[in-house]
């Protein structure tokens, strides 16, 4: 098994230094770190954790706390985090929690008397919640969060959820649609509602009248979209065009139209948002937006393991298929 020693040795530094590349310390040259990371990577050493742990008051773990339906987007990010955490040494601890109840708090307070994370990693509707954020606060633990908009210490990827629903109602529009309904998220999804904002935004911008009974709550899963689409199909002047503000909404969408007969797209257009893997394998495979997902979990944990960074600006992208196409005559 290979040791410190023999990295020390092949990088030609002191034990001592590898130790403080290992480490991530910040008192190693350039030079140095370059020639001890190619020595580890030569010989796949891996550190002793126990030994780190000791030498430096950290556990190398991270904490990943979630509270949404959707799985196919906790998995996503879980996926980018898991694999930057392999790749600096740590461990990722995947922990779902309640939102909106006492709970949570006995639920982190034992996480953390237990393992004594370095870090918490939070995805919406916990990104947003205050109380959870004060609590973490009053620990003292690092927090990194994606798509968070209330105001609180610690890391956060903003996301362009506004400028995403825009998007989409324009290519709606664009096919010549325009009788378009929304399902939309939970309240708690501050930053998703954004994408209904942005979407009222297209219709406004084509100067098309808002259609109040057209936007419907959904509850980010499978079921909420069969739900939703029941009322939305039944209406006596149906949409030509339904946007899930996720996508198992949108594929409880396109059962539902299975279901009734309806074709998809050439009587009713859905698109989705999130381009979970899920997306690419319904029938017809659904139109959405995709959010990198990997690179936005991967970036959090940089973030919470070697301490701050400038947070990067990701790009939502429109992904069409062939569940949207022009609408009917």
């Amino acid at each position: 098994m290979t040791s410190i020693n023999d990295v020390a040795a092949l990088a030609k530094v002191s034990i001592k230094t590898v130790s403080r590349v290992v480490n991530n310390a910040t008192n190693v040259s350039p030079e140095l770190r370059t020639r001890v990371q190619s020595a580890i990577d030569q010989l796949n050493y891996r550190p002793n954790q126990s030994a780190r742990r000791l030498a430096g008051g950290r556990s190398f773990m991270i904490a990943y706390l979630y509270n949404n339906p959707a799985q196919g987007y906790t998995s996503g990010i879980q996926s980018g985090a898991a694999e930057r955490c392999r790749d600096l040494g740590y461990h990722l601890v995947v922990e779902p929690i309640s939102a909106g109840a006492e709970e949570r708090f006995e639920v982190l307070d034992r996480l953390v008397a237990a393992l004594r994370p370095d870090g918490i990693l939070l995805v919406p509707p916990l990104a947003d919640d205050e109380s959870l954020l004060a609590r973490i606060a009053e620990i003292g633990l690092p927090c990194a969060r994606i798509a968070g908009s209330v105001v609180a210490a610690g890391f956060t990827i903003h996301t362009p959820e506004r400028a995403a629903g825009r998007m989409v109602a324009d290519h709606l529009l664009h096919l010549g649609h325009r009788r378009i309904a929304v399902i939309t998220p939970p309240p708690s999804h501050r930053a998703a509602l954004r994408r209904v904002e942005g979407f009222r935004d297209g219709l406004a911008a084509a100067g098309q009248p808002i259609d109040p009974s057209l936007f419907i709550s959904g509850k980010f899963d499978f079921e909420s979209g069969i739900a939703v689409a029941e009322t939305l199909l039944s209406l006596p002047q149906p949409p030509s065009a339904i946007f899930a503000t996720n996508d198992d909404m949108a594929l409880g969408v396109l059962t539902l139209a299975h279901r009734k007969g309806i074709r998809v797209p050439e009587d009713l257009s859905v698109v989705g948002f999130d381009d979970t893997p899920a997306s690419l394998t319904s029938w017809p495979p659904l139109t959405t937006v995709r959010q990198p997902l990997e690179d936005m979990g991967r970036s959090v944990i940089d973030a919470l393991a070697n301490g701050p960074i400038e947070a990067p600006e990701f790009l939502f992208t429109l992904v069409e298929r062939g569940s949207s196409g022009a609408a009917p005559d």
